[in-house]
């Protein structure tokens, strides 16, 4: 993971690295999700949606 506008953090799994194809997530009170080319598009979940996202992301 690397940060992003100071809390924004973005997954090394996302791209290449160089600002392409990156998912970007804050983990603040609520978690923030948005793509790196339209950063003014945030989707914002409660912790434990979130959770439950990954959870099932997981399973496949």
């Amino acid at each position: 993971m690397s940060t992003v506008d100071g809390r924004w953090v973005k997954s090394s799994y996302s791209g290449d690295g160089q600002g392409s194809d990156c998912v970007e997530v804050d983990l603040g009170e609520r978690v923030g999700v948005r793509d790196s080319k339209a950063p003014h598009g945030e989707l914002h979940l409660s912790p434990a949606a979130w959770s439950a996202f990954l959870t099932k992301s997981g399973d496949r």
